[in-house]
Protein backbone atom coordinates (compact mmCIF):
# COMPACT_ATOMS: atom_id res chain seq x y z
CA UNK A 1 0.00 0.00 0.00
CA UNK A 2 1.12 3.33 -0.75
CA UNK A 3 1.41 6.10 1.96
CA UNK A 4 0.76 9.57 0.52
CA UNK A 5 1.26 12.62 2.04
CA UNK A 6 -1.14 14.98 3.56
CA UNK A 7 -1.64 16.84 0.56
CA UNK A 8 -1.78 14.20 -1.83
CA UNK A 9 -4.05 13.08 -0.11
CA UNK A 10 -6.20 15.99 0.09
CA UNK A 11 -5.50 15.97 -3.77
CA UNK A 12 -6.78 12.25 -3.54
CA UNK A 13 -9.92 13.39 -2.25
CA UNK A 14 -10.49 16.44 -4.84
CA UNK A 15 -9.64 13.94 -7.69
CA UNK A 16 -12.28 11.45 -6.88
CA UNK A 17 -14.91 14.32 -6.43
CA UNK A 18 -14.29 15.60 -9.78
CA UNK A 19 -13.91 12.60 -11.88
CA UNK A 20 -16.54 10.52 -10.22
CA UNK A 21 -20.14 10.84 -9.57
CA UNK A 22 -19.70 12.12 -5.81
CA UNK A 23 -19.78 15.29 -4.07
CA UNK A 24 -17.48 16.41 -1.24
CA UNK A 25 -20.29 15.74 1.10
CA UNK A 26 -21.46 12.87 -0.30
CA UNK A 27 -17.85 11.50 0.06
CA UNK A 28 -18.16 13.01 3.57
CA UNK A 29 -21.09 10.61 4.08
CA UNK A 30 -19.24 7.44 2.67
CA UNK A 31 -16.48 7.87 5.00
CA UNK A 32 -18.41 8.40 8.18
CA UNK A 33 -20.44 5.66 7.21
CA UNK A 34 -17.17 3.30 7.15
CA UNK A 35 -16.34 4.54 10.46
CA UNK A 36 -20.06 4.38 12.27
CA UNK A 37 -20.09 0.57 10.83
CA UNK A 38 -16.83 -0.11 12.13
CA UNK A 39 -17.45 1.82 15.64
CA UNK A 40 -20.82 -0.05 15.91
CA UNK A 41 -19.42 -3.35 15.14
CA UNK A 42 -16.56 -3.02 17.70
CA UNK A 43 -18.20 -1.12 20.22
CA UNK A 44 -21.49 -3.07 21.16
CA UNK A 45 -20.31 -3.61 25.09
CA UNK A 46 -21.08 0.51 24.92
CA UNK A 47 -24.28 2.92 24.87
CA UNK A 48 -22.82 6.03 24.88
CA UNK A 49 -20.88 8.17 22.55
CA UNK A 50 -19.45 11.44 22.72
CA UNK A 51 -18.17 13.06 19.80
CA UNK A 52 -15.87 15.72 20.13
CA UNK A 53 -15.92 17.95 16.83
CA UNK A 54 -14.11 20.74 15.45
CA UNK A 55 -14.62 23.40 12.76
CA UNK A 56 -12.97 21.85 9.63
CA UNK A 57 -14.48 18.66 7.94
CA UNK A 58 -12.66 16.69 10.19
CA UNK A 59 -15.76 17.82 13.02
CA UNK A 60 -18.02 17.00 9.72
CA UNK A 61 -17.19 13.71 9.46
CA UNK A 62 -17.97 13.73 13.55
CA UNK A 63 -21.37 14.95 13.55
CA UNK A 64 -22.09 12.61 10.81
CA UNK A 65 -20.90 9.55 12.31
CA UNK A 66 -22.84 10.65 15.67
CA UNK A 67 -25.98 10.82 13.27
CA UNK A 68 -25.64 7.60 12.23
CA UNK A 69 -24.28 6.12 15.45
CA UNK A 70 -27.92 7.61 17.25
CA UNK A 71 -29.27 5.61 14.59
CA UNK A 72 -28.42 2.50 15.16
CA UNK A 73 -29.35 2.95 18.55
CA UNK A 74 -26.71 4.37 20.53
CA UNK A 75 -26.73 7.55 22.97
CA UNK A 76 -25.11 10.04 21.53
CA UNK A 77 -23.65 13.70 22.64
CA UNK A 78 -22.05 16.53 20.88
CA UNK A 79 -19.47 18.33 22.26
CA UNK A 80 -18.52 21.58 20.06
CA UNK A 81 -16.44 25.22 20.57
CA UNK A 82 -19.70 27.08 21.68
CA UNK A 83 -22.94 27.91 20.20
CA UNK A 84 -21.62 30.56 17.57
CA UNK A 85 -18.57 28.72 15.88
CA UNK A 86 -17.99 28.98 12.33
CA UNK A 87 -17.84 25.48 10.63
CA UNK A 88 -16.49 24.60 7.18
CA UNK A 89 -19.48 24.41 4.45
CA UNK A 90 -20.09 20.51 4.55
CA UNK A 91 -19.69 20.04 8.28
CA UNK A 92 -21.98 22.94 8.45
CA UNK A 93 -24.31 20.77 6.23
CA UNK A 94 -23.91 17.98 8.51
CA UNK A 95 -24.30 20.09 12.10
CA UNK A 96 -27.68 20.93 10.46
CA UNK A 97 -28.87 17.32 9.71
CA UNK A 98 -27.82 16.15 13.21
CA UNK A 99 -30.33 19.33 14.85
CA UNK A 100 -33.40 17.27 13.44
CA UNK A 101 -32.77 14.36 15.85
CA UNK A 102 -33.95 16.05 19.21
CA UNK A 103 -32.38 13.21 21.09
CA UNK A 104 -29.04 14.01 20.10
CA UNK A 105 -27.74 16.87 23.06
CA UNK A 106 -24.83 19.36 21.59
CA UNK A 107 -22.69 20.79 24.16
CA UNK A 108 -20.25 23.37 24.44
CA UNK A 109 -16.41 22.37 25.20
CA UNK A 110 -16.48 24.32 28.43
CA UNK A 111 -19.41 22.14 29.96
CA UNK A 112 -18.30 18.56 29.88
CA UNK A 113 -19.14 18.13 33.40
CA UNK A 114 -22.44 16.45 31.22
CA UNK A 115 -20.07 13.80 30.25
CA UNK A 116 -21.25 10.56 30.79
CA UNK A 117 -18.73 7.64 32.63
CA UNK A 118 -18.30 4.58 30.65
CA UNK A 119 -18.29 6.43 27.46
CA UNK A 120 -16.42 5.98 24.06
CA UNK A 121 -15.00 9.14 23.32
CA UNK A 122 -14.57 9.45 19.24
CA UNK A 123 -11.94 12.61 18.83
CA UNK A 124 -12.95 14.48 15.36
CA UNK A 125 -11.59 17.64 16.38
CA UNK A 126 -8.53 17.80 13.77
CA UNK A 127 -7.75 15.79 10.55
CA UNK A 128 -4.87 15.73 8.33
CA UNK A 129 -5.01 19.26 7.31
CA UNK A 130 -3.54 20.68 10.88
CA UNK A 131 -0.33 22.43 10.16
CA UNK A 132 0.43 24.25 13.09
CA UNK A 133 0.58 24.01 17.34
CA UNK A 134 -3.13 23.86 18.70
CA UNK A 135 -4.03 27.07 20.49
CA UNK A 136 -4.97 26.97 24.27
CA UNK A 137 -8.44 26.13 24.42
CA UNK A 138 -8.15 22.77 22.24
CA UNK A 139 -5.09 21.73 24.43
CA UNK A 140 -7.21 22.17 27.39
CA UNK A 141 -9.83 20.36 26.25
CA UNK A 142 -7.65 17.36 24.62
CA UNK A 143 -5.30 17.05 28.24
CA UNK A 144 -9.26 16.58 29.78
CA UNK A 145 -10.05 13.91 27.44
CA UNK A 146 -6.44 12.19 27.70
CA UNK A 147 -7.41 11.91 31.81
CA UNK A 148 -10.55 10.24 31.07
CA UNK A 149 -10.53 6.48 31.36
CA UNK A 150 -12.69 6.01 28.37
CA UNK A 151 -12.01 4.02 24.74
CA UNK A 152 -10.90 6.45 22.99
CA UNK A 153 -11.27 6.43 19.05
CA UNK A 154 -9.64 9.23 16.58
CA UNK A 155 -11.34 9.56 13.00
CA UNK A 156 -8.83 9.79 10.58
CA UNK A 157 -5.26 11.39 12.53
CA UNK A 158 -5.24 11.66 16.46
CA UNK A 159 -5.91 15.60 16.86
CA UNK A 160 -2.86 17.30 17.51
CA UNK A 161 -0.73 14.84 15.30
CA UNK A 162 0.42 15.98 11.80
CA UNK A 163 0.41 13.06 9.43
CA UNK A 164 4.01 13.35 7.92
CA UNK A 165 6.40 14.87 10.48
CA UNK A 166 7.77 14.63 13.89
CA UNK A 167 5.65 16.81 16.70
CA UNK A 168 7.54 18.83 19.32
CA UNK A 169 8.53 17.32 22.50
CA UNK A 170 5.34 19.61 24.44
CA UNK A 171 3.20 18.94 21.48
CA UNK A 172 -0.52 18.41 23.40
CA UNK A 173 -1.83 15.34 21.45
CA UNK A 174 -5.31 13.23 21.64
CA UNK A 175 -3.88 9.41 22.92
CA UNK A 176 -6.46 7.21 21.12
CA UNK A 177 -7.08 3.50 21.80
CA UNK A 178 -7.88 3.11 18.20
CA UNK A 179 -7.59 5.40 14.91
CA UNK A 180 -9.88 4.96 11.72
CA UNK A 181 -8.06 6.13 9.05
CA UNK A 182 -9.14 6.60 5.73
CA UNK A 183 -8.09 4.75 2.67
CA UNK A 184 -4.39 5.11 3.83
CA UNK A 185 -1.69 5.05 6.54
CA UNK A 186 0.17 8.09 7.37
CA UNK A 187 3.48 7.70 8.23
CA UNK A 188 2.97 9.51 11.69
CA UNK A 189 1.68 6.24 12.93
CA UNK A 190 4.26 4.39 12.19
CA UNK A 191 7.32 5.57 14.39
CA UNK A 192 7.84 5.20 17.67
CA UNK A 193 7.28 9.19 18.73
CA UNK A 194 4.20 9.31 16.92
CA UNK A 195 2.88 6.19 16.30
CA UNK A 196 2.11 5.97 20.34
CA UNK A 197 -0.89 8.21 20.14
CA UNK A 198 -2.72 6.47 17.00
CA UNK A 199 -3.14 2.75 18.90
CA UNK A 200 -4.38 0.36 16.77
CA UNK A 201 -4.73 1.69 13.29
CA UNK A 202 -7.70 0.44 11.47
CA UNK A 203 -7.31 1.65 7.69
CA UNK A 204 -11.29 1.60 6.47
CA UNK A 205 -11.37 1.99 2.49
CA UNK A 206 -13.67 4.91 1.49
CA UNK A 207 -13.34 3.61 -2.61
CA UNK A 208 -11.28 6.92 -3.09
CA UNK A 209 -10.25 6.96 -7.21
CA UNK A 210 -7.91 4.23 -7.67
CA UNK A 211 -6.99 5.88 -10.92
CA UNK A 212 -5.20 8.93 -8.44
CA UNK A 213 -3.89 6.31 -6.42
CA UNK A 214 -1.99 3.99 -8.95
CA UNK A 215 -0.72 6.92 -10.80
CA UNK A 216 0.61 8.80 -8.36
CA UNK A 217 4.00 8.48 -7.02
CA UNK A 218 5.47 7.99 -3.79
CA UNK A 219 8.12 6.91 -1.88
CA UNK A 220 6.98 5.65 0.87
CA UNK A 221 5.13 2.04 0.60
CA UNK A 222 3.45 -0.40 3.66
CA UNK A 223 3.97 -3.68 3.37
CA UNK A 224 0.73 -5.64 3.22
CA UNK A 225 -0.82 -8.49 1.48
CA UNK A 226 -0.73 -7.12 -1.82
CA UNK A 227 2.88 -6.29 -1.59
CA UNK A 228 3.51 -9.92 -0.15
CA UNK A 229 1.33 -11.42 -3.35
CA UNK A 230 3.35 -9.89 -6.02
CA UNK A 231 6.80 -10.71 -3.93
CA UNK A 232 6.30 -14.27 -3.14
CA UNK A 233 7.21 -17.28 -5.85
CA UNK A 234 5.08 -20.35 -5.25
CA UNK A 235 7.60 -23.55 -4.96
CA UNK A 236 7.58 -25.64 -8.16
CA UNK A 237 6.52 -29.03 -7.61
CA UNK A 238 9.25 -30.62 -10.17
CA UNK A 239 12.05 -28.92 -8.01
CA UNK A 240 14.64 -29.84 -6.31
CA UNK A 241 17.10 -28.55 -3.70
CA UNK A 242 19.31 -27.45 -5.98
CA UNK A 243 16.52 -25.29 -7.30
CA UNK A 244 16.44 -23.24 -4.33
CA UNK A 245 20.12 -22.09 -3.58
CA UNK A 246 22.64 -22.36 -0.91
CA UNK A 247 22.60 -20.45 2.52
CA UNK A 248 25.61 -20.16 4.47
CA UNK A 249 25.04 -18.49 8.22
CA UNK A 250 28.79 -17.15 9.49
CA UNK A 251 27.59 -16.87 13.06
CA UNK A 252 28.60 -17.74 16.56
CA UNK A 253 32.02 -18.22 18.66
CA UNK A 254 32.31 -19.06 22.50
CA UNK A 255 29.53 -18.91 24.37
CA UNK A 256 27.18 -17.44 21.77
CA UNK A 257 26.35 -20.77 19.71
CA UNK A 258 22.78 -19.99 20.08
CA UNK A 259 23.02 -17.33 17.87
CA UNK A 260 23.97 -19.65 15.11
CA UNK A 261 21.64 -22.43 15.94
CA UNK A 262 18.74 -19.41 15.77
CA UNK A 263 19.80 -17.76 12.64
CA UNK A 264 20.56 -21.48 10.75
CA UNK A 265 17.50 -23.41 12.17
CA UNK A 266 15.64 -20.16 10.26
CA UNK A 267 17.27 -20.52 7.10
CA UNK A 268 16.32 -23.96 6.65
CA UNK A 269 12.83 -23.47 8.00
CA UNK A 270 12.29 -19.95 5.58
CA UNK A 271 13.25 -22.65 2.59
CA UNK A 272 16.87 -22.39 0.93
CA UNK A 273 17.75 -25.83 -0.47
CA UNK A 274 21.01 -26.25 1.33
CA UNK A 275 22.14 -24.68 4.41
CA UNK A 276 25.51 -24.44 5.59
CA UNK A 277 26.36 -23.00 8.60
CA UNK A 278 30.82 -21.30 9.14
CA UNK A 279 31.01 -21.59 12.93
CA UNK A 280 34.07 -22.23 14.93
CA UNK A 281 34.90 -25.74 16.11
CA UNK A 282 33.66 -25.17 19.98
CA UNK A 283 30.06 -25.44 18.50
CA UNK A 284 30.31 -28.49 16.32
CA UNK A 285 28.13 -30.68 18.48
CA UNK A 286 25.57 -28.61 19.48
CA UNK A 287 24.69 -27.29 15.63
CA UNK A 288 25.04 -30.80 14.23
CA UNK A 289 22.59 -32.01 17.20
CA UNK A 290 20.24 -29.08 17.10
CA UNK A 291 20.46 -28.48 13.04
CA UNK A 292 21.00 -31.92 11.50
CA UNK A 293 19.73 -30.56 8.05
CA UNK A 294 22.37 -28.10 8.01
CA UNK A 295 25.96 -28.66 7.00
CA UNK A 296 29.05 -27.67 9.50
CA UNK A 297 31.79 -25.95 8.44
CA UNK A 298 35.19 -25.24 10.58
CA UNK A 299 35.69 -21.35 10.84
CA UNK A 300 38.15 -21.45 13.72
CA UNK A 301 37.91 -23.06 17.51
CA UNK A 302 36.64 -20.67 19.78
CA UNK A 303 36.00 -18.15 17.33
CA UNK A 304 35.78 -17.30 13.89
CA UNK A 305 39.15 -16.27 11.77
CA UNK A 306 38.71 -17.79 8.80
CA UNK A 307 36.14 -16.83 6.00
CA UNK A 308 35.80 -19.09 2.98
CA UNK A 309 32.94 -18.96 2.00
CA UNK A 310 31.16 -21.18 -1.74
CA UNK A 311 30.82 -18.76 -4.35
CA UNK A 312 27.42 -19.51 -5.40
CA UNK A 313 26.29 -19.28 -1.90
CA UNK A 314 23.79 -16.57 -0.05
CA UNK A 315 25.71 -15.33 2.83
CA UNK A 316 24.83 -13.79 6.07
CA UNK A 317 27.21 -13.03 8.76
CA UNK A 318 26.95 -11.59 12.27
CA UNK A 319 25.22 -13.72 14.42
CA UNK A 320 26.72 -14.34 17.82
CA UNK A 321 30.25 -13.69 15.72
CA UNK A 322 31.96 -11.68 18.78
CA UNK A 323 34.33 -9.31 18.22
CA UNK A 324 37.88 -10.82 18.95
CA UNK A 325 40.67 -8.80 17.18
CA UNK A 326 41.25 -12.16 14.70
CA UNK A 327 37.69 -12.49 13.69
CA UNK A 328 37.50 -8.47 13.46
CA UNK A 329 40.58 -8.71 10.82
CA UNK A 330 39.84 -11.25 9.18
CA UNK A 331 36.23 -10.24 8.74
CA UNK A 332 37.32 -6.85 7.16
CA UNK A 333 39.72 -8.70 4.81
CA UNK A 334 37.06 -11.10 3.64
CA UNK A 335 35.08 -8.04 2.71
CA UNK A 336 37.94 -6.30 1.03
CA UNK A 337 38.16 -9.80 -1.21
CA UNK A 338 34.10 -10.44 -1.62
CA UNK A 339 32.02 -8.48 -4.52
CA UNK A 340 28.32 -10.48 -4.18
CA UNK A 341 25.99 -9.01 -2.30
CA UNK A 342 25.21 -10.35 1.48
CA UNK A 343 23.71 -9.97 4.83
CA UNK A 344 25.26 -7.86 7.70
CA UNK A 345 24.03 -8.15 11.14
CA UNK A 346 25.23 -8.12 14.92
CA UNK A 347 28.87 -8.20 15.34
CA UNK A 348 29.62 -7.71 11.62
CA UNK A 349 28.57 -4.27 12.18
CA UNK A 350 29.73 -3.62 15.25
CA UNK A 351 33.34 -4.88 13.49
CA UNK A 352 32.42 -2.34 10.64
CA UNK A 353 31.42 0.47 12.71
CA UNK A 354 35.12 0.96 14.51
CA UNK A 355 36.68 2.95 11.68
CA UNK A 356 33.99 4.50 9.59
CA UNK A 357 36.30 4.07 6.54
CA UNK A 358 35.25 0.29 6.82
CA UNK A 359 31.91 1.47 5.30
CA UNK A 360 33.56 1.34 1.82
CA UNK A 361 34.28 -2.42 2.41
CA UNK A 362 30.30 -3.15 2.11
CA UNK A 363 29.92 -4.92 -1.37
CA UNK A 364 27.24 -2.64 -3.21
CA UNK A 365 23.59 -4.14 -3.44
CA UNK A 366 24.52 -6.05 0.59
CA UNK A 367 21.74 -6.01 2.80
CA UNK A 368 22.89 -4.56 6.10
CA UNK A 369 20.43 -4.98 9.31
CA UNK A 370 20.66 -3.20 12.37
CA UNK A 371 18.92 -1.59 15.29
CA UNK A 372 18.92 1.61 16.02
CA UNK A 373 22.62 1.86 18.32
CA UNK A 374 23.92 -0.18 15.64
CA UNK A 375 22.50 2.44 13.20
CA UNK A 376 24.24 5.16 15.29
CA UNK A 377 27.36 3.45 15.52
CA UNK A 378 27.95 3.21 11.70
CA UNK A 379 26.48 6.48 10.44
CA UNK A 380 25.58 8.75 13.43
CA UNK A 381 23.36 10.08 15.62
CA UNK A 382 19.82 11.66 15.05
CA UNK A 383 17.42 13.72 17.05
CA UNK A 384 14.64 11.23 15.86
CA UNK A 385 13.09 8.84 14.11
CA UNK A 386 12.22 10.70 11.58
CA UNK A 387 15.84 12.43 10.86
CA UNK A 388 17.32 8.61 11.38
CA UNK A 389 14.96 7.38 8.37
CA UNK A 390 16.08 10.57 6.77
CA UNK A 391 19.91 9.61 7.14
CA UNK A 392 19.08 6.13 6.13
CA UNK A 393 17.93 6.67 2.69
CA UNK A 394 21.16 8.93 2.42
CA UNK A 395 23.41 6.28 3.46
CA UNK A 396 21.75 3.60 1.14
CA UNK A 397 22.02 5.86 -1.67
CA UNK A 398 25.53 6.24 -0.75
CA UNK A 399 26.49 3.09 0.06
CA UNK A 400 24.10 1.62 -2.75
CA UNK A 401 22.73 -0.77 0.02
CA UNK A 402 19.68 -1.77 1.35
CA UNK A 403 19.08 -0.84 5.38
CA UNK A 404 16.43 -3.03 7.32
CA UNK A 405 16.24 -0.55 9.93
CA UNK A 406 14.64 -2.88 12.91
CA UNK A 407 11.95 -0.76 15.01
CA UNK A 408 8.22 -1.48 16.01
CA UNK A 409 7.67 -1.07 12.33
CA UNK A 410 10.74 -1.98 10.91
CA UNK A 411 11.31 0.08 7.73
CA UNK A 412 13.31 -1.23 4.53
CA UNK A 413 15.42 1.27 2.65
CA UNK A 414 16.37 0.88 -1.05
CA UNK A 415 19.66 2.47 -2.77
CA UNK A 416 16.52 4.46 -4.74
CA UNK A 417 15.15 6.04 -1.55
CA UNK A 418 12.28 4.00 -1.60
CA UNK A 419 11.13 2.76 1.98
CA UNK A 420 8.67 0.40 2.97
CA UNK A 421 7.35 0.36 6.69
CA UNK A 422 6.26 -3.21 7.90
CA UNK A 423 3.12 -3.91 10.32
CA UNK A 424 3.91 -7.38 10.92
CA UNK A 425 5.28 -8.61 14.28
CA UNK A 426 4.69 -6.95 17.81
CA UNK A 427 6.74 -6.24 21.61
CA UNK A 428 7.42 -10.12 21.80
CA UNK A 429 9.99 -9.93 19.49
CA UNK A 430 11.88 -7.51 21.80
CA UNK A 431 14.04 -10.65 23.41
CA UNK A 432 17.54 -11.57 22.12
CA UNK A 433 17.51 -14.03 19.44
CA UNK A 434 15.08 -12.30 17.20
CA UNK A 435 17.74 -10.82 15.09
CA UNK A 436 19.16 -13.77 14.64
CA UNK A 437 16.28 -15.37 12.81
CA UNK A 438 15.48 -12.36 10.37
CA UNK A 439 19.18 -12.79 9.86
CA UNK A 440 18.64 -16.34 8.63
CA UNK A 441 14.75 -15.82 7.02
CA UNK A 442 16.43 -12.98 3.97
CA UNK A 443 19.77 -15.37 4.18
CA UNK A 444 17.62 -17.76 2.93
CA UNK A 445 15.39 -15.91 0.51
CA UNK A 446 18.23 -14.09 -0.99
CA UNK A 447 19.61 -18.19 -1.71
CA UNK A 448 16.56 -18.96 -3.39
CA UNK A 449 16.52 -16.08 -6.19
CA UNK A 450 14.69 -13.74 -4.53
CA UNK A 451 15.89 -9.68 -5.19
CA UNK A 452 18.06 -8.13 -2.57
CA UNK A 453 15.21 -5.67 -2.32
CA UNK A 454 12.00 -8.80 -2.35
CA UNK A 455 14.43 -10.54 0.15
CA UNK A 456 14.73 -8.08 2.55
CA UNK A 457 10.99 -7.01 2.45
CA UNK A 458 9.73 -10.12 2.56
CA UNK A 459 12.30 -11.22 4.91
CA UNK A 460 10.91 -8.85 7.60
CA UNK A 461 7.24 -9.20 6.91
CA UNK A 462 7.59 -13.32 7.35
CA UNK A 463 9.35 -12.76 10.01
CA UNK A 464 6.97 -10.67 11.76
CA UNK A 465 4.01 -12.92 10.95
CA UNK A 466 5.37 -15.76 12.52
CA UNK A 467 5.56 -13.71 15.48
CA UNK A 468 1.79 -12.20 15.63
CA UNK A 469 1.60 -16.15 15.33
CA UNK A 470 3.64 -17.27 18.20
CA UNK A 471 2.07 -14.49 20.23
CA UNK A 472 -0.73 -16.05 19.76
CA UNK A 473 -0.21 -19.11 21.32
CA UNK A 474 2.28 -17.80 23.93
CA UNK A 475 1.64 -14.54 24.60
CA UNK A 476 4.26 -11.59 23.92
CA UNK A 477 5.79 -12.09 27.47
CA UNK A 478 6.63 -16.17 26.99
CA UNK A 479 6.63 -16.70 23.24
CA UNK A 480 10.36 -17.57 22.33
CA UNK A 481 12.64 -16.88 19.22
CA UNK A 482 12.13 -20.72 18.58
CA UNK A 483 8.74 -20.46 19.01
CA UNK A 484 9.02 -17.92 16.48
CA UNK A 485 11.05 -19.73 13.90
CA UNK A 486 8.33 -22.78 14.36
CA UNK A 487 4.95 -20.84 13.10
CA UNK A 488 7.27 -20.04 9.83
CA UNK A 489 5.76 -23.16 8.49
CA UNK A 490 1.92 -21.61 9.57
CA UNK A 491 2.84 -18.14 7.59
CA UNK A 492 3.92 -19.80 4.17
CA UNK A 493 1.08 -22.31 4.56
CA UNK A 494 -1.09 -18.99 4.89
CA UNK A 495 0.41 -17.38 1.89
CA UNK A 496 -0.31 -20.73 -0.19
CA UNK A 497 -3.92 -20.89 0.56
CA UNK A 498 -4.10 -17.03 0.08
CA UNK A 499 -2.58 -17.87 -3.38
CA UNK A 500 -4.68 -21.12 -3.98
CA UNK A 501 -7.84 -19.23 -3.28
CA UNK A 502 -7.39 -16.29 -6.15
CA UNK A 503 -6.39 -18.93 -8.51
Amino acid sequence: MKIFTAEQIRQCDQYTISNEPVSSIQLMERAAQACADWIAENCKDYKTMAVFCGLGNNGGDGFAIARMLYLKGFEVDIFINGPKTKFSEDAEINLKRLKEFSGISIINFDETHHYRSKTVIIDALFGTGLSRPLDAGYKDIINELNLKNSLKISIDIPSGLFPDQITAEDSVIFKADYTLSFQFWKRSFLHPETGIYAGKVVVLDIDLNEEYISGTETDYFVIDDEVVGKIFRPRQEFSHKGTHGKATMVAGSYGKIGAAVLSTRAALKAGAGLTFTLAPRCGYEILQTSCPEAMFVVGGEKYINSFEIDENSACGIGPGLGTDPETGKNLLQFLKDYSKPLILDADALNIISENKKNLKLIPQKSIITPHPKEFERLFGAAQNSFERLELARKKAAEFNIYIVLKDHHTQIITPEGKVYYNITGNAGLAKGGSGDILTGIITSLLAQGYTEEYAAVFGVWIHGKAADFAAEKYSKESMLPTDVINELGNVFEEINTKISVKL
